[in-house]
């Protein structure tokens, strides 16, 4: 077994746990890189398509484009997130992860780091993109773009692991998640400008992550710091609620016979 099970408690021992879970997981994404370099050639065509009919439609189209699609693209990490997580229980080995010192929260971190990375990078790489071809505007603060990624990133994730521990195939979890993706970001403004939307889905889009992102990532490429406090503070409320729910269903016993 690759995690240690005797006693551990110190944050040394955590991190030793998780670093362990992490290789175990970056190993199994090299493996099969196709959805990553899918969710990054694809968006990087669509803002070459899609940019001349932004410009046209609304002020600033090419920052619209390129952050609307980053936004787009990124939302089907739920769907990584979560057969990574659901995989452990078609293998049955769910119960031998449980079996080790680390707790439901460590488990998730490890299982969840590797995808989390490969998002930053993700969302980076198309980020100096848009602004090299494109034409979106150089980010003023960096710092800010890169905070903006990390929370949307973590938020993400968390709900592909809350996903994961509801859902029972997955086949079920890439019906939700797809659908899903494309519903709030597209309700989110992400693929249609939100101004050019009907009056009703303006409002409905509030209760889409996808909006909160997308007015966070322009807000944080403007180097308006005060901008992205409520839409970063919308998101870091959905990850951590959606993180704690993961972790409760995780410390009831999913994985085994039945959920629970």
């Amino acid at each position: 077994m690759f995690l240690d099970t005797a006693p551990r408690s110190s944050v040394l021992d955590s991190v030793h746990r998780v670093a362990a879970l992490a290789r175990h997981n970056l190993t199994i994404r090299r493996r099969d890189p196709g959805q990553m370099i899918s969710y990054l050639a694809m968006p990087m065509v669509l803002m070459l398509v899609l940019k001349p009919l932004y410009v046209r439609a609304v002020e600033g189209g090419a920052a619209q484009v390129a952050t609307g699609l980053m936004v787009m693209f990124s939302v089907f990490a739920i769907s990584l997130a979560g057969n990574s997580i659901l995989a452990e229980r078609t293998w049955k080995t769910w119960d031998r992860l449980r079996a080790t010192r680390a707790p439901a929260a460590e488990l998730l971190i490890g299982k969840t780091l590797p995808i989390f990375v490969v998002m930053i990078i993700q969302q980076s790489v198309l980020l100096t993109y848009g602004c090299l071809v494109i034409g979106l505007p150089v980010p003023r603060t960096p710092g800010y773009v890169l905070a903006g990624i990390v929370v949307w990133a973590f938020t993400l994730l968390a709900i592909g692991a809350a996903l994961a521990t509801v859902v029972r195939s997955h086949g079920e979890l890439s019906v939700i998640s797809d659908v899903g993706a494309l519903t709030l970001s597209s309700l989110g403004g992400a693929l249609v400008p939100l101004s050019i939307m009907p009056q009703w889905a303006q409002i409905v889009a509030h209760v889409s992550p996808g909006y909160w992102a997308l007015s966070m990532l322009q807000a944080a490429i403007r180097g308006d710091a005060v901008g992205m406090l409520a839409p970063a503070g919308v998101l870091l409320t959905v990850g951590i609620l959606a993180g704690a729910f993961a972790v409760r269903r995780l410390t009831r016993g999913w994985g085994r016979s039945r959920l629970m």
